[in-house]
């Protein structure tokens, strides 16, 4: 690699590195996730308070805090922040916060993930077709 260059890694790489091992890609990558976090969860005990209000409530949380990370970041700067790698690792975090307690929920209710976003996708498509404003 050339002087100057950085490689590709992201700090999730460097984890690998450091001893963590991370899952290897299966065939259904979000049931594996559904399964994570339910033995997560449930070797917490913490069914009782996973209602799905508790948990949309969860969901607004996360959100605020992967906002509070870009809170200050000028529009213009923002996508530059999130390169840096320290920042990258930490918006990364609030990301996977964000989706791990919506999973949850889809979870407690029972939500197919993937129609509900293809069906929302179809629906978005015709609400804002190609060209509208």
């Amino acid at each position: 690699m050339p002087d100057g260059e950085s490689s590709a890694e992201t700090p999730l790489d460097e984890d690998t590195d450091a001893g963590i091992e991370l899952p290897p890609h299966e065939p259904d990558p979000l049931q594996r996730m559904f399964e994570d976090i339910r033995a997560f969860v449930a070797e917490r005990s913490w069914e009782p308070f996973h209602d799905p209000k508790n948990l949309a409530m969860a969901v607004v949380s996360e959100a605020g805090e992967l906002a509070a990370e870009l809170r200050w970041i000028a529009g213009e700067d923002a996508d530059a922040h999130c390169q840096d790698l320290e920042a990258r690792q930490r918006v990364a975090d609030e990301i996977a916060d964000v989706l791990i307690t919506t999973l949850m929920l889809a979870d407690r209710i029972g939500l197919d993930v993937p129609t509900a976003v293809f069906e929302k996708l179809a629906k978005n498509r015709l609400k804002y077709p190609p060209g509208s404003p």
